[in-house]
Order: C-alpha cells, then sequence, then structure tokens
C-alpha cells in the first residue's frame, strides 16, 4: 500500500489488492459499529417541522465515539427557547455531537423545542444513521499518448507521472483525482489515439463521517470480514 493523502477525515491510497476483495471490505464498512440517536421523546416543538422530521433529522446527526461506546445508555437533551436556526450542538450530554453547526430546525420569536434522545449502539447494515463513511475506487492506469501530445498535456500541469516510451509518452493514472478522461479529451481533440491498460493496482479512497478515525474504520471493516469468514469457514467445516 502507498499513501497518496490523508485529511482528518479521509485518506487516498494505492494498493495491489483484487477489486472483489475491495468491494467485500467497502461492504463490510456497514458493519462497523457505532453510536447514533435512536429514540427521541420530544416535550414541545413549536418549530414548522413535524415532530417526525425532527426525529429524524437528530437521528443522523454523527456522534463521537470515544469511550462513550462503553456505556449502557446515553442521552442527550436540548432546551432553545432562542429565535432563529436550532443547531446539532444544542445537543447535550454523552456522548457529544461531531459537528456542532448541522442544522436542525428554526425557531420564531416566541418558540421553543424541548427533547431527550437516547444514543444506542448499532451498524450501517441496520440503518444508515449508523454508518460510519464510506468506500470508493477504481484502477489505476497507465495511458499512452502520442509524443506529439507532450506540451499540451505539460499545460494540464499534472502531478502524474509521465514516461517518454518510444514515440510515445505514459502517463500513470494513480493519484487522486483521476485523470483519464482528461487525456482521452485531449487526445480526441487532436484526432490522437489513447491506449489504456489497467496495471493491477487500485486507487481507494475512505471517507469518514466523523464518528472515528478513518484509519480506524479500515481496520474495523476488515477485522469484521474476517470475523464472519471464520465463522463461515467453521459452519462449513461441520456440514
Amino acid at each position: 500500500m502507498k499513501k497518496i493523502e490523508q485529511t482528518d477525515n479521509q485518506i487516498v491510497f494505492t494498493a495491489e489488492m483484487d477489486k472483489t476483495i475491495a468491494n467485500a471490505i467497502r461492504r463490510y464498512i456497514n458493519h462497523v459499529p457505532t453510536l447514533a440517536v435512536d429514540e427521541v421523546e420530544i416535550s414541545k416543538n413549536d418549530s414548522a417541522l413535524y415532530d417526525e422530521t425532527v426525529a429524524h433529522r437528530i437521528g443522523l446527526v454523527p456522534l463521537k465515539m470515544e469511550k462513550a461506546g462503553a456505556k449502557k445508555k446515553m442521552e442527550l437533551k436540548m432546551d432553545v427557547k432562542r429565535e432563529g436556526s436550532v443547531y446539532s450542538g444544542d445537543l447535550v450530554g454523552n456522548p457529544k455531537v461531531v459537528y456542532d453547526n448541522m442544522p436542525l430546525t428554526i425557531l420564531s420569536a416566541g418558540q421553543e423545542i424541548q427533547l431527550s434522545a437516547t444514543v444506542t449502539s448499532g451498524t450501517g447494515a441496520e440503518h444508515a444513521k449508523f454508518s460510519p463513511g464510506m468506500m470508493y475506487y477504481r484502477n489505476v492506469s497507465e495511458i499512452s499518448l502520442d509524443k506529439d501530445l507532450s506540451q499540451e498535456i505539460a499545460k494540464l500541469n499534472l502531478s502524474n507521472e509521465i514516461q517518454t516510451k518510444g514515440n510515445k509518452i505514459v502517463l500513470i493514472d494513480d493519484k487522486k483525482r483521476e485523470v483519464l478522461d482528461v487525456c482521452e479529451g485531449v487526445a480526441k481533440k487532436n484526432g490522437k489515439p489513447a491506449e489504456v491498460e489497467t496495471t493491477g493496482n487500485i486507487v481507494l479512497t475512505l471517507e469518514s463521517f466523523g464518528q472515528m478515525p478513518v484509519g480506524d474504520i479500515f481496520v474495523n471493516s476488515i477485522g469484521a470480514l474476517k470475523k464472519d469468514l471464520d465463522n463461515f469457514s467453521k459452519t462449513i467445516g461441520k456440514a
């Protein structure tokens, strides 16, 4: 594996991996347990939104995992009486919300909203609100272009490696930004062919919704997949 780029909530890397394995890991991200609001009890809601709509929006607010996941029962409360927008940051208690500025509803002068929310653990396979993030991937390609297109490709200021082979230039499409369409467009505009060959490697992008570090999502997804494969092997062995 080779890391291309990493931020707080995203990591991009290349790996020599079969796409079926990558797809299995992608699917098992929704088997990684996270926290989310499961029940909302609304005492007062003067906003224009129905209780069900407010509850739905609160359920989709990402919550920090930390050590809160070890608690049997967690609760968040909200009591807002000010005029203006009501945000996710107005939810107080444990666990803490990941983002404070997610709009939930709006109150006019004299209106208020009071509620309590019960937090539970679950997986994205049960409900999307428990999903910790997402992963997507693409092939690493070698794009062969006519050498006459070198200057036009250079004007694009691409960070990709470019090799010269005979009367061809070969661009390695292995960065965060996919450039295959751009190169094919340049070739087509000049009436030249663009030959594309996959290398067997893939570029994977993994994003976290904030509940846990992006690296933990990847590791936990592999762990959940391995656990199910081990259980499957044991079941087959007993057959």
